[in-house]
């Protein structure tokens, strides 16, 4: 369905209703435009150079009117040989002004890739965790290439060709009118014709290539997570690769399908635009003759309007097909805007605290937190005329057992410098808590305190540098292990970080791999055991030195002796700290000065070790069927 309101060039932009999408209107084309202006001196010489470019180019069609009408019937050798270097001259000098050209137009396309590639990557590093869990990363990196790079040829190819044809159009005729202006009102009369099929095949055009961008971030995002090491694993372990290579073949095919459908629209939509000029030539052709039958027109002048309309019908084509152009372009810009739109869900207040030095004290004060949001997640937000169907984002799991909170009504408080053991379930809420101490989410209800301030009034890089996480999965960088343990501390010399790997013990081991500190551990660290990783992760976090230390299951998947030794440098870092360890085994929580009991998002016991066990409640059950172990009979 085509929308056929009126007005005009901004109507004719604008999505029709059924589509409900987001409409073109001036406010976005101000904002494209205002990423070309750190370059418009650039820019302004890019359009100088259309106007010579363009005023060149009809200068040789003058010169063969002069050959015909002059040199020629007066058999005048000089001004033949002046006309010849003429002809050789305007390429020539044509030629140096678009190199030129190029360079002024590569320089500001190059830089406005730059600057949105930038501005996407900023505005989605300040992103909160909540967003990257909803959003696939090929989605992102799709965003970040290919939207970007449609976003630059709008400005470095469409506009800068729409300019160019324009000025060409506008020098022609100029020059056709003032040879003859009946010949010229007979050329420009097929102009109506060429707007009509323009208008029409931008909608369909611009839904196309919407549609193209979509299925070519769905192949981003499969190809993502089957080509990482952790995807072409899971991949031959089940023998899903035939089902993985045809869900990506049925994305690929819509992509070329949809490819085939423009080019087929694109292909009859020029021969209608070729069969209009084609009418317009041979009306001028035979009026001309006419005219120069009858003696009131010269050859040359004929021969000067057959080479200029071949130069104005083709600006004119290019100019209905840019107009197509511009509307599916635009495509690029609004895919970008929508991401550079998404508001930040973590941000810092004016006025924020700088919390350090922290001595170490947390607080929860009736903290209730969910993950499912009244509106969709990740890149799902951006549909502005999304319309939720219960409440809640379809596209985040519930927490176990239905639940809505994933902590509810919680309070508890650690002094500077204790260690508190997390103890449930599964499900219970314990990694949601080391969640919401560095701020990686904001909570629904109530506060966490650090140092009884709020984390939400707490400058970001003071509550960044102060906590510090080891997590359950360990992320290396595929880098070297010197690089993996500076992205704690990047001006932390040798010393630091074998002193750092020492306290982890993990030096010894380092020392006699064949590169040492400088060996890569591949991607996402595959190269290394699980208990190796861990042992890095902890380097890391003793790198960058916080007053407070979370460790999520940090020993859970390792072998006896790798824990013995993670657990012996775990001895070392926590002392002077105030430790949160999230822990299954007994002798981290015999270790602990309390320990929370939750489940069900709720804190339903704290404590010490003997104490809760001798008031027989979920600790106690806990302990009987994980941590007692009956002997073994002789």
């Amino acid at each position: 369905m085509f929308y056929h309101g009126g007005g005009g060039f901004w109507s004719y932009l604008r999505y029709d209703q059924d589509q409900k999408g987001p409409e073109i209107d001036r406010a976005l084309l101000r904002r494209v435009f205002a990423y070309g202006r750190p370059y418009r001196w650039l820019l302004a010489g890019v359009l100088a150079t259309i106007l010579i470019i363009s005023t060149l180019a009809v200068v040789p069609p003058l010169l063969i009117r002069e050959l015909v009408d002059r040199a020629i019937p007066d058999a005048d050798l000089g001004r033949l040989t002046l006309l010849g270097a003429g002809m050789v001259a305007v390429p020539l000098v044509t030629v140096s002004v678009g190199a030129v050209q190029r360079w002024m137009s590569a320089r500001a396309g190059e830089g406005i890739i730059y600057d949105l590639r930038r501005s996407l990557y900023t505005h989605l590093q300040a992103m909160s965790l909540r967003f990257f869990t909803q959003t696939k990363t090929g989605e992102l990196v799709s965003r970040l290439d290919n939207d970007v790079v449609g976003a630059q040829t709008a400005i470095t190819g469409t506009f800068v060709t729409i300019a160019s044809n324009i000025v060409s159009v506008a020098v022609i005729l100029v020059v056709m009118f003032r040879a003859e202006w009946r010949l010229t009102l007979l050329a420009v009369a097929a102009l109506p014709l060429f707007v009509y099929p323009a208008r029409r095949v931008a909608h369909i055009l611009r839904r196309i290539t919407q549609r193209q961008m979509q299925h070519n971030a769905a192949m981003s995002a499969i190809l993502n997570e089957t080509f990482n090491v952790s995807g072409a694993l899971l991949v031959k372990l089940f023998g899903r690769r035939r089902e993985e290579a045809a869900r990506f073949s049925e994305e690929a095919r819509m992509v070329r399908d949809l490819g085939v459908r423009s080019a087929m629209i694109g292909r009859w939509f020029f021969a209608a635009l070729g069969l209009v000029g084609a009418t317009g030539t041979a009306a001028v052709f035979w009026v001309g003759g006419y005219l120069v039958i009858q003696g009131q027109l010269s050859l040359g002048t004929v021969v000067m309007f057959s080479t200029l309309l071949v130069q104005l019908y083709g600006p004119l084509s290019a100019m209905s097909n840019a107009r197509v152009e511009f509307a599916s372009s635009l495509v690029s810009f609004e895919r970008v805007f929508e991401v550079l739109d998404l508001p930040h869900d973590i941000v810092e207040r004016p006025g924020a605290v700088d919390i350090r030095p922290v001595q170490g004290m947390v607080e929860f004060d009736r903290v209730s937190f969910r993950y499912q949001t009244e509106k969709p997640g990740g890149l799902a937000s951006v549909d502005r005329f999304w319309q939720p169907a219960d409440g809640l984002d379809p596209a985040v799991p519930a927490v176990p057992d239905g639940r809505t909170w994933a902590i509810e009504d919680m309070s508890f408080r650690i002094e500077p410098g204790d260690l508190a053991a997390l103890v449930g379930p599964s499900g219970a809420g314990k990694t949601t808590i080391s969640y919401l101490i560095p701020r990686l989410y904001d909570l629904d209800r109530g506060r966490v305190r650090i140092d009884g301030v709020d984390v939400r009034d707490a400058a970001l890089e003071s509550l960044e540098q102060s906590v510090g996480v080891v997590t359950q999965e360990t992320f290396l960088f595929h880098d070297t292990i010197a690089a993996n343990l500076r992205y704690a501390k990047p001006d932390a010399d040798q010393e630091e970080i074998e002193a750092a790997a020492r306290a982890a013990n993990i030096h010894d081991f380092v020392v006699t791999l064949a590169d040492g500190y400088d060996t890569v551990v591949g991607e996402r660290g595959y190269r290394l055991s699980g208990g190796e990783k861990q042992r890095i992760a902890l380097a890391r976090v003793i790198l960058k030195d916080p007053q407070i230390l979370i460790l999520d299951e940090a020993t859970a998947h390792l072998d006896s002796e790798s824990e013995a030794l993670v657990h012996e440098a775990l001895e070392r870092v926590m002392k002077g700290r105030t430790s949160l360890v999230i822990a299954h085994r007994l002798s981290t929580i015999r270790a602990a000065d309390r320990i929370l009991v939750l489940d069900e998002g709720r804190l339903v016991e704290q404590g010490d070790h003997a104490d809760l066990l001798e008031s027989g409640g979920l600790y106690a059950r806990l302990y009987r069927t994980q941590f007692h172990r009956p002997k073994a009979p002789a």
